[in-house]
């Protein structure tokens, strides 16, 4: 008897360990426009505990991602990009697996944050490498406490750090290259990195929104995130297909004051490979549908401004990217935000720091998406009209996502 139940336990042992289940994924895209890289994201819950995974479509391997998005060391995600023409529907095949590591394919976005390390003079060789950082709401000055002052990440086309104070601003660095650059660059660009085509830091921020970044509102301008009880800084995924990053304000005291005006807010920067823009959500601990926040883009001196009046702003300008004119050169960006309807207030008048919005979440949450250029890239827009025509184009993409159908 009890050999026979031993042998039961080692049969339920080896089957668990050797557990697999396959789905079909069918993804559709529903414009006449060939698309490329497209995301496709599935949930896992409903498949327990998921290890590894293979997807093909044609027979042909395709690059997969899983992502343990609340770090508890279960996968919550699989993400896979698809190419598509126009009106294709093709259907991947996706096999789950209850062991082993997720393969490895080559990488196609970076994310890093670094602590300053005093031994290293080159500003692009800092080696103190994290994945996390918390500061009080009273830490003197949090923006210094990182090597590039905040946690940054890009695509092949773009670059983006986000600095760890108040303002939580998007700063942008500009390619003229289409690849990864800030694993060698580290927002710092040396003048031998320069002759070999590296890009580098293009747009001054301020104590404007930069690109997108989220504030208060105190019913009459933005206000920063502050103060906080706390203000973390993390990295949820390195890719290779998209990094995640997230900011998070713990205690967050809101313009009016009151109990109830205290919240946490998680912002979540999704980056995928293959595309210039990026994704932002926006996380709280409780119904904020009755608060008012604000964000938009910054307004770069001299720029022309576009609108949709649906959400959608941009502009075209140049500047110098610091307040050191004589090592810095003039830079010319496009900037633009995308927000859906929905959460939108108003579209404030411009003024000289911003091209913004009021917006209202729904419940916990909302969600905008963000995208730049920089006139220095070889892959890109050079002119006003080029980059509001790409963006119109851009906004009719969006309203017609790629249609993604799971079934056993």
């Amino acid at each position: 008897m009890k050999k026979i139940l031993l042998w039961a336990l080692l049969a339920s042992v080896g089957a668990t360990a050797t557990a697999q289940q396959q789905i079909t994924v069918s993804v559709t895209n529903p414009s006449k426009q060939a698309r490329a890289d497209q995301p496709v994201v599935i949930a896992l819950s409903e498949y327990g505990d998921v290890r590894s995974a293979l997807v093909t479509v044609d027979g042909r391997e395709v690059a997969c991602q899983l992502d343990d998005l609340d770090q508890d060391e279960q996968m919550d995600e699989l993400c896979f990009l698809a190419d598509l023409a126009g009106k294709q529907q093709r259907q991947y095949t996706v096999t789950l697996y209850s062991e082993g590591e997720p393969r490895q394919y080559q990488a196609r976005v970076y994310a890093e944050m670094l602590m300053r390390n005093d031994k290293v003079k080159a500003k692009n060789r800092h080696d103190n490498f994290i994945e996390s950082i918390t500061a009080r709401g009273d830490c003197a000055n949090s923006y210094n406490l990182q090597h590039h002052h905040g946690v940054d990440f890009e695509s092949e086309l773009n670059g983006i750090r986000i600095y760890f104070d108040k303002r939580q601003t998007l700063d942008l660095y500009g390619k003229f290259k289409k690849r990864l650059e800030l694993k060698d660059t580290q927002f710092y660009t040396q003048d031998d990195q320069k002759r070999q085509g590296y890009g580098d830091d293009v747009l001054w921020v301020g104590n404007t929104f930069g690109l997108g970044a989220f504030r208060g509102w105190d019913g009459q301008g933005p206000t920063m995130v502050d103060p906080v009880r706390s203000r973390t800084q993390r990295i949820i995924s390195y890719g290779p297909l998209r990094t995640i990053v997230e900011v998070i304000d713990r205690g967050w005291q809101l313009p009016g004051g009151g109990a109830q005006a205290v919240v946490n807010m998680t912002l979540r920067y999704i980056q995928y490979a293959g595309h210039r823009d990026t994704d932002v959500e926006v996380m709280f601990s409780k119904d904020m549908s009755g608060h008012r926040f604000s964000t938009g883009i910054i307004n770069v001196k001299g720029s022309v401004e576009y609108s949709d009046k649906q959400g959608l702003r941009a502009c075209w300008g140049t500047d110098y990217p610091s307040t050191d004119t004589v090592k810095w050169s003039r830079e010319t960006v496009g900037l633009a935000v995308s927000i859906p309807r929905q959460y939108i207030v108003s579209e404030e008048p411009a003024n000289k720091d911003n091209y913004g919005f009021v917006v209202r979440p729904q419940c916990k949450r909302m969600s905008y998406k963000i995208t730049y250029t920089s006139a220095n890239e070889e892959f890109g827009y050079h002119s006003a009209k080029e980059w509001f025509d790409y963006l119109k184009e851009w906004k009719r993409e969006l309203q017609q996502p790629v249609v993604v159908k799971v079934g056993k």
